[in-house]
């Protein structure tokens, strides 16, 4: 096995989708799954210590923690579902119990609860058996199970009865129920109807009431299983709570498609001591207290806007997953959705109860979304991760602490750490961006067109950095931030690129099954394996960099060195996706998609040996060593980061041949110092302003307050004085009082001694009279004792006798009872030995009677019960029919009084219209004079009618020559718009074209000065040569009219020796010079030419923004004249709807009164007949 071990260390996220996510241990420690761990949190200490899952678990389900904060039970769904009992008061957590469900298949338990005092547990199953199952967890033992619910409805809580253990509460969809066990199962003691409504929580208050939590934002009190009434949520709204979050979560609904209606949700309640605690919305917790009758809207609590966060997801609008309360009630806990964990103190909510209250993080925000990217820099101990919650974090892995983060407004897919970690690459969908790491920030300052960056990495030298585009890599200086290379061979996308120490070489792999080894200096391939049947995930060098180990779907670890395969070590069912080696070689570390990590020694073993870890719940995206070899980091697609320390089996880190020493120096931009230092200044301005003014204003108090105390002197000397007075007035009373008082005291002790011996003197003479009394008593006493004593001699003496003569006489009468009693014993031995065979057989005979007759009664009793259930479906069916048939009697006699009203309404207007009639005749008779007239109306609405129909078909005409019309118009419409999109690309184009021609007619310009300038400078140079030779020749010439004299030669020589040799070195140094000055210069004139490029930019810029909004204001007008073509032609369409119409009504009218004179003409005619 392998000598290295990996030590779970440390871990940051939180594992979201776990019912009942969060619970406190003691005061100071909470209890929280994160990854498939269970991580036991010390607030004060910041340390960790970890209980780690089962094996072959596939996901944490629910926690749920004892009364007594000493067991804990997770729930977990795999093969069969579980839960496992941990003692938490063990240092590492040990396993008490596995309980199970039995024979019974299930999935997964959705939640769970202990009993008051620890020892039963319940657990509730999923759908679709949704199942309840009562354990006597320490026996393992299944108690009872009972049916909590139908598919459709699931369960969202099981709790306990805090105040008996024998009673559970279940709440969910259209669920509340009330249960009892007694007699060996589980009881329903009540269910109200509460079909239409969704419970999400309860929390029992008292012994016999529970407060439920609806999906609609509802407090619901059932007292004894039965709806009472519901708690007012309304209150006064908050001073921070402003319309800023409130139009966050209208953008958040819209950009949400699948959510419903924005409705502020119960999601969590917890009651406590002085009342409860619930969720009242995204971010928010409202605290309640008890009052007579109801409870009390006493503080709201909020989770703080975060000023890293982006727009469209606030932390404000997280919705609360779990509440827990410490032992002591000092600390809240919550945590949200999305893997957040806050804390706020219960003396604050008590203490400030006018500002408005906030969450503060318990420990430090986590990743709420898969972590795609991870990197370390070597001369700091930082890590950076980026994410799909569009975050990028920077941690510190010594002390454990977020550094830095920052959210953007996409997704972060890869991540790198410049080598002194003040520089840091992050692949974005559009760009690949270069920031700084500020001392409070994270600032872009370059940017690379590298779409959909998914893996990147700086050399170990940091002069160099790799980015992944598809299957290109591409080779960026970082002093130039020029392209030097791209590494083209790869078929498919590179899942993963490593730097060799040297920076020579770098390797790839990729999903076509390739591993590339490329140079860096050439761009060419050094080696490469390919093997089409596997795609690689994950690559890396071993120490030496001589081979290079790659893991991929093939389910195996290869190491490959010189273009073949040296070593395979095949692994179980499970693939590995990342791979890191030790900077010592002697261990390797891989991720697999279960989320494990494995440790296997260097160089590889022939069989399967390694040393398994459980870490993460998902799949381990990446993971890296340090370069001091103390830390494995691992981060997974379950949002969290993991860090494992690395030590052998003695429980020693790992020494490496380098010692790192970190560095703390901090980025810091000049804005944002000279910004600090004008707040220092500001604030050291503003104390010495503060110090003079409470200075001043203390002056002004001594003053009066030393007013105020001679003004208190007064009045308390005045005050003393007047006690005085008052005091030797009440002297002089209470001295008048105290005579009085011993005057009359020293009457009553005269008038109670002369009482008192009244009363001897009578009480004397009484007590004489009883003592004669008692002498004679006492005598008469003394001669009733001696008569007795004389009888009873006498008694004795004749019981004596007449005992002895009894005696005598029974014992004769015994000899004969004695000779009696022994024939009857023989004779009842035998009648014993017959009424024993008589009771057999009557036993037999009375036994199959009561068989026979039990089985009547049982056919009786199962008959009656079916007659009885029927009778009931019957008596339920009569009583819903006699029901019925009272509504229907009702609405009868309803009906008979409504038709009484009409007959008594119709007789009335029977006589009415007789009357009618009456006049009507009479009409008849005047109508027959009016026919003729009508007759001549007609003729005329005829003649009207053809001139309609003539109308109509002119209308007709109209109409069809306004479509012809439009058709054409609507075709130059589609041709103008074809026409604009066809100007807008030539426009785009053309500032494309543009831009170009103008950056290359600049830099031809450029090259042309600079060539203009060396051409003068060289002509220059050449110029001052040419001078120096014809001064060199005159004092050569000078010097050969001395060759007959050699000390004047000499000198001659020297003087020409020291004004040209030594001239020349004082010229190159001032060549030197003027090259260094000309270099200046050229360097202003490139940043003067870079500043009016810009400022040409910037117009030719404006000039097609301005082109652009003519073209725009075009579209606007012919749109415009669509518009109104469009109107004019409903409207056209409107009026000959209306044409049709009315030539519709005059059709009908023609038709309709011929018909009517008919008809009154052949009524005319009936009457004359009659």
């Amino acid at each position: 096995m392998a000598t290295i071990v990996a030590q779970s260390h440390y871990i940051f996220g939180l594992r979201t989708g776990v019912r009942n996510n969060l619970c406190f241990f003691d005061e100071q420690t909470v209890v929280f799954p994160c990854g498939n761990n269970c991580v036991c949190y010390n607030t004060v200490q910041r340390c960790q210590r970890f209980i780690p899952g089962s094996e072959k678990s596939q996901g944490m389900r629910a926690l749920a923690i004892s009364g007594n904060r000493r067991y804990l039970a997770v729930s977990e769904c795999g093969e069969k579902a579980s839960i496992t009992v941990f003692d938490l008061q063990h240092e590492q957590g040990r396993k008490r119990k596995v309980l199970t469900a039995g024979d019974v298949f299930v999935e997964d338990f959705v939640c769970m609860a202990f009993s008051p005092d620890s020892k039963y547990l319940i657990g509730q199953t999923g759908g679709p058996e949704w199942m309840l199952i009562f354990w006597l967890w320490e026996k393992q033992k299944v108690l009872a199970t009972v049916k909590t619910s139908n598919p459709n409805n699931p369960v969202t809580q099981v709790s306990f009865n805090p105040y008996n253990n024998m009673q559970l509460c279940v709440s969910g969809t259209g669920v509340f129920k009330l249960f009892r066990y007694s007699e060996g199962a589980l009881k329903q003691s009540s269910c109200p109807k509460v079909e239409s409504i969704n419970f999400l929580c309860h929390t029992w208050m008292t012994a016999e009431r529970v407060i439920a939590g609806t999906d609609t934002g509802r407090l619901l009190v059932f007292e004894s299983g039965d709806l009472r009434r519901e708690i007012n949520m309304a209150a006064k709204p908050v001073q921070g709570h402003s319309d800023r979050q409130l139009e966050m979560m209208k953008k958040i609904k819209y950009t949400d498609v699948d959510d419903g209606p924005a409705v502020s949700r119960v999601t969590a309640i917890l009651s406590y001591s002085k009342g409860f605690a619930c969720s009242t919305g995204p971010g928010s917790v409202c605290l309640f207290e008890k009052t007579e009758d109801s409870y009390r809207k006493s503080r709201e609590i909020r989770i703080p806007p975060d000023p890293c966060c982006n727009e469209l997801t606030p932390a404000e609008c997280q919705e609360i997953d779990t509440m827990c309360i410490s032992p002591a009630e000092e600390t809240l806990a919550i945590s949200t959705d999305r893997g957040q964990l806050y804390s706020i103190s219960m003396f604050s909510t008590e203490m400030n109860k006018e500002e408005q209250l906030h969450f503060e993080f318990l420990s430090q925000s986590f990743h709420s979304k898969s972590i795609t990217g991870l990197s370390v820099c070597i001369r700091k101990p930082l890590v950076a991760t980026s994410s799909l919650d569009h975050s990028v974090r920077i941690w510190n892995y010594e002390t454990k602490v977020l550094e830095l983060y920052k959210e953007f407004q996409e997704e972060a897919y890869s991540v790198a750490l410049h080598p002194t970690g003040l520089f840091m690459l992050v692949g974005f969908s559009d760009k690949l961006r270069l920031m700084n790491l500020l001392i409070d920030d994270i600032c872009t300052f370059k940017e690379f067109t590298v779409r959909g960056c998914r893996e990147c990495s700086f050399s170990h030298g940091g002069h160099m950095f790799a980015a992944v585009n598809g299957n290109i890599i591409h080779i960026y200086s970082v002093t130039s931030f020029e392209n030097i290379l791209n590494l083209k061979g790869h078929s498919g996308k590179v899942r993963a690129i490593e730097w060799s120490l040297d920076d020579s070489r770098l390797v790839s792999c990729g999903m076509d099954g390739a591993v590339y080894e490329w140079s860096t200096q050439t761009g060419k391939r050094g080696s490469e394996s390919v093997l089409k049947s596997c795609s690689y995930t994950g690559v890396s060098f071993s120490s030496d960099c001589r081979t290079i180990l790659a893991v991929g779907t093939d389910f195996t670890l290869k190491e490959i060195q010189d273009c073949q395969i040296l070593r395979e070590l095949p692994a179980d069912d499970i693939a590995h996706t990342a791979v890191a080696v030790s900077r010592s070689g002697r261990v390797v570390f891989t991720g697999t998609t279960s989320g494990t990590i494995r440790a296997i020694k260097y160089p590889l073993p022939i069989q399967k040996e390694w040393v398994m870890y459980q870490a993460h719940c998902g799949p381990v995206s990446k993971m890296v060593i340090t370069f001091d070899d103390q830390f494995l980091l691992t981060v997974s697609e379950d949002g969290c980061l993991s860090m494992w320390k690395i030590i052998d089996k003695e429980g020693r880190g790992l020494k490496s041949n380098k010692q790192l020493i970190h560095t703390e120096e901090i980025l810091i931009t000049k804005s944002d110092l000279e910004e600090k230092t004008q707040n220092m200044l500001e604030l050291k301005m503003r104390l010495d302003e503060l110090q003079m003014e409470n200075e001043y204003q203390l002056r002004l108090k001594d003053v009066n307050y030393n007013e105020k105390l001679k003004e208190l002197s007064d009045k308390f000397t005045q005050q003393i004085e007047a006690l005085k007075t008052t005091q030797q007035v009440m002297k002089t009373e209470m001295e008048k009082q105290a005579r009085e008082h011993q005057q009359k005291s020293a009457e009553v002790t005269m008038k109670h001694s002369k009482e008192v011996k009244d009363l001897e003197s009578s009480y004397s003479q009484k007590l004489i009279v009883e003592h004669g009394r008692h002498q004679d008593l006492q005598c008469q006493y003394q001669r009733m004792q001696e008569d007795y004593e004389k009888q009873l001699k006498d008694a004795a003496e004749s019981k004596s006798q007449a005992v002895e003569e009894l005696t005598q006489v029974y014992e004769s009468r015994l000899q004969d009872k004695t000779q009696l009693l022994a024939q009857c014993k023989e004779e009842a031995q035998q009648q014993i030995s017959e009424f024993k065979e008589i009771i057999k057989q009557v036993e037999e005979d009375e036994e199959r009677k009561i068989h026979d007759i039990q089985i009547k009664f049982e056919k009786k009793l199962h008959t009656e019960k079916e007659t009885n259930t029927t009778l009931k479906g019957e008596t339920g069916i009569m009583t819903q029919k006699f029901y019925s048939l009272q509504r229907q009697i009702d609405e009868r006699c309803t009906d008979i009084n409504q038709l009484k009203q009409e007959r008594q309404r119709l007789l009335g207007l029977i006589r009415s219209l007789e009357s009618d009639i009456e006049d009507l005749k009479r009409q008849i008779s005047g109508h027959e004079k009016t026919n003729q007239d009508k007759d001549k109306t007609i003729s005329g609405l005829k003649r009207k009618n053809q001139e309609l129909e003539k109308l109509k078909f002119v209308l007709d005409f109209q109409l069809n020559e306004m479509k012809k019309q439009t058709e054409p118009q609507q075709d130059n419409i589609n041709e103008k718009k074809e026409r604009i999109h066809q100007l807008e690309e030539e426009l785009v184009q053309m500032d494309k074209s543009n831009t170009q021609l103008k950056l290359i007619t600049s830099d031809l310009k450029l090259k042309l000065r600079t060539r203009d300038k060396e051409m003068h400078k060289e002509m220059q140079k050449v110029k001052d040569l040419e001078m120096h030779l014809q001064r060199l020749r005159s004092d050569l010439h000078n010097c050969a009219g001395f060759i007959q004299e050699p000390k004047k030669l000499k000198d001659s020589m020297q003087m020409i020796y020291a004004q040209y040799v030594q001239t020349d070195g004082v010229e190159n140094s001032s060549v030197d010079d003027e090259i260094q000055k000309t270099f200046r210069r050229q360097r202003d004139h490139l940043e003067r030419t870079v500043a009016s490029l810009k400022t040409r930019l910037a117009k030719s810029a404006e000039e097609h923004e301005k082109v652009y909004v003519k073209i725009m204001k075009e579209n606007v007008t012919l749109i415009t004249e669509i518009n109104e073509l469009r109107k004019e032609l409903r409207l056209a369409r409107t009026q000959v709807k209306e044409y049709k119409a009315q030539l519709t009504i005059f059709k009908k009218s023609n038709k309709s009164r011929p018909n009517s004179e008919e008809a009154a003409k052949k009524q005319l005619t009936h009457e004359d007949v009659n």
